[in-house]
């Protein structure tokens, strides 16, 4: 049998698998409007996405996952509780890995439930887990819902909060901002120049882009203002440097995470949910005295994650991408929910490298 065959046909096992869970089968199209999820994955996804035209439809991606799909095909019938699970092909541009796929199947398992959030986080883990065991895996964990907390709850403006959440999921540039706003980094010739003019710039020099001139001054009216307000404190910014370097098993990394709240308290409420998960997990088996937990994990993913997050990788085989991944996002069903929202969180396995490990035992 062929190896796209043999992936199949564990997609369909696992799968079935899925549905004895209480999971109805869905299957999303192929083709999905590409201005919705660019609005939701961000415009980095356009380099990896497969575009195309239609003259009725507009702009169109070959899906690069299944998860928004299945968001928005649940929220337009209502938010009310539904375990799904589906198995297909995605399609991601791989610029820079010509060894890695550009299609490749995935096989999914999202649950909407606003009953007990901590409990489906740890069903769809423990049930992910369960299909890779026997499997030389190590699975991490984290939860960007910590970081997001500690961002919102910084002693400066909304401005900077917000370019921060902004790039939470682009980590060097995220420190660059952090660096900015914290006083450490220091200005530009340019930048230094620009914020000690006055009044309107646009008129005075040729326009170049596309840029309107009344969102060019606005723009430069918010740069002069936030160079006018004083720098994030430093104990706060070295307690999120601290909080960003947690790297523990989960037991230690929450002793951890509380003592970094005294200077951050808004993240004890994460917090309280991460010990609420944390529980939920090790009710259901899972060994949290050995489960890693690294608090900047997931910042490199795809940008709807709002909270748990995690990822199952193969250690002796640092070639392979990760086996099966997944995490919660709460914010995403508000946005596709036209009002409506329910806490939401699911995970994906690759059949095809699930296969891989198999030969890589025998």
């Amino acid at each position: 049998m062929s190896d796209r065959m043999n992936a199949l046909a564990l997609a369909a096992r696992l799968r079935m698998n899925f549905e004895a869970a209480g999971a109805r089968v869905v299957e999303p199209p192929y083709l999905q409007p590409a201005e919705t999820l660019l609005d939701l994955y961000g415009e980095d996804i356009r380099a990896r996405a497969y575009v195309t035209s239609d003259a009725l439809r507009g702009e169109q991606m070959l899906r690069p996952d299944f998860t928004v799909p299945v968001v928005q095909m649940h929220m337009s019938h209502g938010a009310e509780p539904a375990r799904y699970t589906y198995a297909g092909e995605v399609f991601r541009r791989q610029e820079h890995d010509e060894d890695r796929a550009n299609e490749y199947l995935q096989v999914g398992y999202e649950v909407f439930d606003r009953k007990d959030p901590a409990s489906a986080d740890a069903e769809v883990f423990a049930l992910i887990a369960l299909q890779l065991r026997d499997m030389p895996v190590r699975a991490a964990t984290g939860d960007i819902g910590i970081l997001m907390a500690a961002v919102q709850g910084l002693n400066t403006t909304d401005l900077r909060k917000a370019a921060l959440m902004r790039h939470i999921w682009r980590p060097r540039r995220f420190r660059a901002l952090l660096d900015r706003f914290a006083g450490r980094a220091p200005l530009a010739d340019s930048r230094r120049k620009l914020l000690s003019t006055e009044g309107v710039l646009t008129g005075q020099v040729p326009a170049i882009g596309k840029r309107r001139p009344a969102e060019i001054d606005a723009r430069v009216d918010a740069l002069r203002a936030d160079a006018a307000e004083p720098p994030i404190a430093e104990h706060e910014i070295l307690a999120l440097e601290a909080l960003m370097a947690v790297r523990e098993t989960i037991p230690y990394a929450s002793e951890q995470l509380r003592d970094i709240a005294v200077d951050l308290p808004s993240i004890n409420p994460a917090l309280d949910r991460l010990d609420a998960r944390t529980a939920a997990m090790k009710a259901r088996g899972i060994d949290i005295e050995t489960l890693d937990f690294e608090a900047s994990y997931g910042r490199t993913s795809m940008e709807y994650y709002d909270g748990f997050v995690f990822g199952f990788y193969a250690d002796a085989r640092p070639d392979l991408p990760v086996i099966a991944s997944g995490g919660r996002y709460d914010a995403l069903t508000r946005q596709l929910g036209q009002g409506a929202e329910i806490p939401a969180v699911g995970g994906v396995l690759r059949p095809d490298l699930m296969l891989r490990l198999e030969g890589a035992e025998q």
